[in-house]
């Protein structure tokens, strides 16, 4: 059986990332969790922030993780970060548009409400820009160009993420996935591009 501290968390992750933070009651999260609202601020004595806070960067860890994961089972860099976009587009579809990423549905409602809330999305971003950066540079690409295609990635992603969702397809990940692997491709040392078999 889960434990009561771990359902709230989950429930709170759901919620949060398909709802946002003022669209998730307090409420809500003990209704869906199966929990005492006691329970809630006894784990959570800071209350909704402090949920969040913890869900944010719980999330944001395993999402760390799936990246490395990803990237690092990959024959190469582009096919890594193809597989990547690929397997976003592929959780959209299952989830009927309903989550994407978590992280940027909270940080697009609490970056100039809650600056606790905005420094812990802004340390998950970072975290996973980091990780994108270094495998860049593992794969030859200069420091500051590797740290550039990051962020260009995680921009793509994320703002095809809004897209899809409104658009209601996949049109804008798919989009994203081939100018984001082919500026990979060709920042590259010639000697290590791999095949155009990546779109």
């Amino acid at each position: 059986m889960v434990a009561t501290r771990d359902r709230i968390l989950n429930t709170s992750s759901e919620l949060f990332g398909r709802q946002g933070y003022a669209g998730t009651g307090m409420n809500e999260i003990v209704a869906k969790a199966e929990a005492a609202l006691g329970s809630i601020y006894h784990f959570f004595p800071g209350g909704k922030d402090q949920i969040c806070e913890v869900t944010i960067r719980i999330s944001g860890r395993i999402y760390l993780e799936l990246i490395e994961a990803v990237l690092d089972e990959a024959p190469d860099i582009v096919q890594g970060v193809d597989d990547f976009f690929s397997g976003a587009a592929a959780q959209v579809v299952a989830t009927e548009y309903a989550d994407a990423c978590p992280i940027a549905t909270i940080a697009l409602e609490v970056a100039s409400t809650n600056e606790d809330l905005r420094r812990a999305t802004a340390d998950v971003f970072a975290s996973w820009l980091n990780a994108a950066s270094q495998r860049l540079e593992h794969a030859g690409i200069a420091e500051l160009q590797a740290r550039q295609l990051a962020v260009f990635a995680l921009s793509a992603l994320e703002g095809a993420f809004v897209l899809s969702r409104a658009q209601r397809n996949i049109d804008a990940i798919d989009a994203a996935k081939s100018y984001v692997t082919a500026a990979i491709r060709e920042s590259l040392p010639k000697a290590r591009r791999p095949g155009r078999g990546v779109r």
